[in-house]
């Protein structure tokens, strides 16, 4: 039996059962007309839990079960509901022709509405609205027709009436696009939510008081500052003040609703001022920061990119408040958000999202014109990417620095169109209109909690100063600045319309001003429900990983015995599961290999760093375009059974009480996933978060990513970030888009040791190096360059041994048994899938007095263990650097400034020389036969001269 919807009620109040009476009665009331209960009652209402039809047939109370029957029987039907009474034919076709005309209220309202404070948009008239287009003249006004589906709360009204609702409810200040939604259940809770108070609710003299003060504290910071500091750049949000009760709002309500965390994205329009009125910055350590004081251990970043956190009050506890870190990339931090906000709900168990609410606020420009925006929107729900829906705050001051022409700055209507493409409400909204703004923050909030999907604010503002302070925007806005330079503020507007209405006084309101200008001049706290002692149990927990030294690698063993228990596991199959023939044959093997019979290859020892990691504790994430499987069918975690096309992970089921294990195949991104994944790695400190990309050169598609995040972010921030990166990299003969990880780019960026370059060449050397990752508390990003066709390479191989014992080596010494330190004449330096070609082609030629070593860590460079290496080696007469990257490419010239440091102190009579392909534009030849010509070449180069 289905819960009634007055015994949710009932479960989740704080009455007693004596007051189960009044509340039932207020209720009653509230369904009639939302606006007759008050607005605590109203909120308390509108978060119920909605019931479906099936439910509703459980439901004794008879306004209830009456009202939620309607919803599920009569929405949505272009017939009038039978009211008894025989009609005419022709009453018959107009009540259809009203219908209609309802329907292109809430179609195309928005196209009507008054979204621009400037009054500047021209908007094309709209035939759909005109009584004409629908065969309805002005002799009809004074007929009452059937309201249909309408959330009116009366059957009939006339239809002049019908027609200045409708014009109140979709073309006042708030213009809605939610028609295109397929799923009729949400678009009947948005029309309800919409209709039923015209848009415009009753609030309460202190909620306007309220939305008043925050607009206050916004208008104020801003002229501080301009006083203060005039012509310092600060993207200020003059126009746009609208934003910080918004965002105010939208935590006090997360936080009522559950929420135990909210994080934020946006760029610099604005920040500073969310900063100090949301999150509490104090104004004294802003105002340091302007005053060039260096206030952190860092190289530091401009002031509009900071990140924040903080501890908010509201009616549901403590909610801590974060604000992300972020570059001038504009839309680059919204996938970094979502990456942060998933691993907070993973370390809470939270897989629906409620606890945990992430909150991204954009420029109109950048939205619109950004790509990983449609990228970010595409994640959304998603298994690997979703997180209970994104509240999207578009502040739409209607230029882009100076782009302002709209048929120059996007091909569509609004900057918001990409949310269509998942169906996301979206909300335009005036923002001069705060109690407009307070509504549809309210609403998106409400439809993210019911739905767990994303929604989108289009908050329609100005920017009442240039890009920056030091622009002059008449230059290049003429028109628009004649119309901004003679606005009056919103927070003067609105404080008016509170004085005229008799809510607060014109000395109150000079209060309001006098006390935040005080708060500001003393350096207080000016953000309202700051906790100063906050609930360190909301914070996540980096101490153990602060301040580890690079030398501390971590004990990467695994007992011989463990290992082989833990292996066996990798491999069994339940009953029922139907394993592909090929990859029956790869878990065949890789019995043998358990028991000996074969050598480890790179996928198994893959599979065996995983499996010893999850049984100690360690949990592990690992997401990628083929990361079940492997691009190169090396893995295949994942087996598919051919019976039914069910999923089975043998890591998953290693033990009853192991850590978590998130295997995902992504979607076809590299900027948002890798941006993701980035967020979620610096939030979730234990265990191994990997991205794996198809082919490593993919990785260009997240450049940005890479520079301004995974290989800047501690140095510029301070955040520390664990996360691996598997890049495919080598020369197979694939072409220019498929054989170079672009290995040169990441050597480049390497600085101050804050990234892992390595290139492992077995497997014993990828399991230790995937364990060490984990297993050791120093947190930086691991670039490891991966193999293609070593990955089933006869001579890549290792022993269970190799596994159980030793650890991850930086330097690989030669291999062949028969070279003998003495004689060797000339020392090969390589990395990577080269050192088989170099070693085969030297025993094909007997040359005794060659000695090959391998580079396996490129940076931070291995100087000690380099050192003692080379060191036997005495009669050294030539020095080789081998790469298959051409010379303007790999690592040559990165690292042999490095290691000339040892070679130079051992051999200061011979100079290190290259051999490899001549510079090029391209990363490698696109016919084979060039290919084999070139690597032959570099290879007789290397070992013959």
């Amino acid at each position: 039996m289905h819960e009634s919807l007055m015994e949710l009620l009932w479960s989740t109040s704080h009455f007693s059962g004596g007051n189960l009476e009044y509340v039932e009665g207020l209720f009653e009331s509230y369904l009639v007309d939302p606006n007759s209960v008050s607005e605590e009652w109203r909120k308390c209402f509108d978060q119920l839990p909605r019931v479906s039809e099936a439910q509703s047939t459980d439901l004794p109370h008879s306004v209830i079960q009456q009202q939620f029957l309607e919803l599920g029987k009569n929405k949505f039907r272009n017939i009038p509901v039978s009211t008894g009474v025989a009609a005419s034919s022709e009453h018959e076709q107009k009540q259809i022709n009203v219908l209609q005309l309802i329907n292109a209220y809430r179609v195309r309202g928005h196209q009507h509405s008054n979204l621009d404070p400037l009054g500047l948009q021209k908007r094309e008239k709209v035939a759909d609205l005109d009584l004409g287009f629908h065969q309805l003249t002005g002799a009809d006004l004074d007929t009452s027709f059937n309201t249909g589906s309408l959330f009116f709360n009366q059957e009939n009204m006339p239809l002049k009436d019908m027609i200045a609702e409708l014009e109140k409810t979709y073309c006042g200040s708030v213009g809605y696009e939610f028609m295109h939604i397929v799923d009729t259940q949400e678009k009947a809770w948005l029309q309800q939510r919409v209709e039923s108070v015209r848009s415009r609710p009753d609030y309460s003299e202190e909620t306007r008081k309220a939305l008043l003060e925050r607009l206050t504290a916004a208008e104020g910071l801003e002229k501080y500052l301009a006083s203060r500091y005039p012509g310092a750049k600060r993207f200020g949000l003059e126009g746009g003040e609208s934003l910080i009760p918004m965002v105010n709002e939208l935590i006090q309500r997360s936080g009522a609703l559950g929420a135990k965390e909210v994080v934020i994205g946006m760029a610099h329009r604005g920040r500073l001022n969310v900063l100090v009125n949301t999150l509490g910055k104090n104004p004294k350590d802003l105002f340091d920061e302007f005053e060039g004081k260096k206030l952190v251990n860092t190289s530091g970043d401009v002031k509009y990119h900071q990140g924040f956190s903080s501890n908010v009050m509201t009616a549901g506890g403590e909610v801590h408040t974060v604000l992300a870190f972020n570059p001038s990339h504009l839309e680059i931090v919204s996938p970094v958000v979502e990456g942060s906000v998933r691993a907070r709900q993973d370390r809470r168990q939270d897989k629906t999202g409620k606890t945990v609410v992430p909150i991204s606020i954009h420029g109109d420009a950048a939205f619109a014109g950004q790509g990983v925006v449609m990228e970010t929107f595409q994640m959304s729900q998603t298994r690997a990417y979703k997180t209970g829906g994104t509240v999207h705050i578009v502040v739409n001051n209607q230029v882009g620095f100076t782009t302002n022409r709209q048929e120059d700055s996007r091909s569509t209507e609004y900057a918001t169109d990409v949310a269509k493409m998942i169906q996301a409400p979206i909300f335009h909204v005036n923002g001069d209109d705060p109690e407009a703004v307070l509504f549809v923050t309210q609403l998106a909030l409400d439809y993210r909690y019911e739905f767990g999907r994303d929604v989108v604010i289009d908050m329609v503002c100005y920017r009442r100063r240039g890009h920056n302070e030091t622009d002059e925007p008449s230059g290049t806005q003429p028109l628009m600045y004649k119309v901004i330079n003679k606005m009056k503020t919103t927070r003067t507007k609105y404080a008016e319309a509170l004085i005229a209405s008799g809510i607060i006084s014109e000395a109150e309101t000079d209060e309001l001003v006098n006390e935040n200008r005080e708060d500001l001049d003393n350096g207080r706290h000016v953000a309202k429900s700051l906790v100063l002692e906050s609930n360190s149990e909301l914070f996540v927990d980096w101490k153990p990983y602060l301040g580890v030294e690079w030398t501390d690698e971590g004990d990467t063993t695994y007992p011989l015995a463990q290992l082989q228990d833990v292996a066996k596991k990798t491999t069994a199959i339940p009953d029922g599961v139907v394993v592909q023939r090929q990859v029956m044959k790869i878990y065949e093997d890789r019995d043998k290999m358990t028991a000996g019979a074969m050598p480890i290859n790179w996928g198994y020892a893959e599979t065996l760093a995983f499996a010893t990691l999850l049984e100690q504790g360690y949990p592990i994430r690992i997401t990628g375009q083929d990361s079940g499987r492997g691009t190169f069918s090396h893995r295949h975690a994942v087996v598919h059974s051919q019976k039914d096309g069910s999923t089975y992970i043998p890591l998953k089921h290693l033990s009853d009480d192991q850590p978590t294990l998130d295997l995902y195949d992504s979607y076809l991104s590299e900027e948002a996933v890798l941006a993701f994944e980035y967020g979620y790695s610096t939030t979730s400190p234990k265990g191994l978060v990997v991205w794996e990309a198809q082919f490593g050169d993919f990785a260009n598609g997240a450049q940005v990513v890479i520079d301004q995040f995974i290989t800047s972010g501690e140095h510029k921030w301070g955040r520390l970030c664990g996360l691996t990166m598997l890049l495919p990299h080598g020369y197979e003969g694939q072409g220019p888009e498929h054989s170079s990880a672009r290995l040169e780019r990441f050597m480049q960026l390497c600085a101050e040791y804050n990234i892992q370059v390595c290139v492992p060449t077995t497997p014993s050397q990828i399991y230790h190096i995937l364990r060490r990752q984990a297993i050791r508390p120093m947190r930086r990003p691991l670039i490891i360059m991966s193999p293609k066709s070593l990955l089933r390479h006869k001579q890549a191989i290792s022993t269970l041994e190799d596994l159980s014992e030793g650890s991850f080596k930086t330097v690989l010494p030669e291999a062949a048994e028969n070279i003998q330190p003495e004689n060797v004449k000339r020392l090969v330096l390589c990395s990577g899938k080269v050192y088989y070609d170099l070693y085969n082609r030297r025993e094909e030629l007997a040359k005794e007095d060659v000695e090959i070593i391998r580079l396996e860590q490129l940076y931070p460079f291995p100087y000690a263990d380099f050192e003692a290496i080379l060191e036997p080696y005495k009669n050294v007469e030539e020095l080789i650097w081998c790469q298959e990257e051409p010379k303007n490419q790999g690592a040559w010239h990165a690292n042999r400034h490095r290691m000339s440091r040892v070679l130079d102190r051992l051999y200061p009579e011979v100079k290190i020389r290259f051999a490899g392909r001549m510079s090029s534009a391209a990363p490698a030849a696109g016919y084979m036969s060039v290919h084999v010509e070139e690597q032959e070449a570099l290879v007789n180069d290397a070992i013959v001269g």
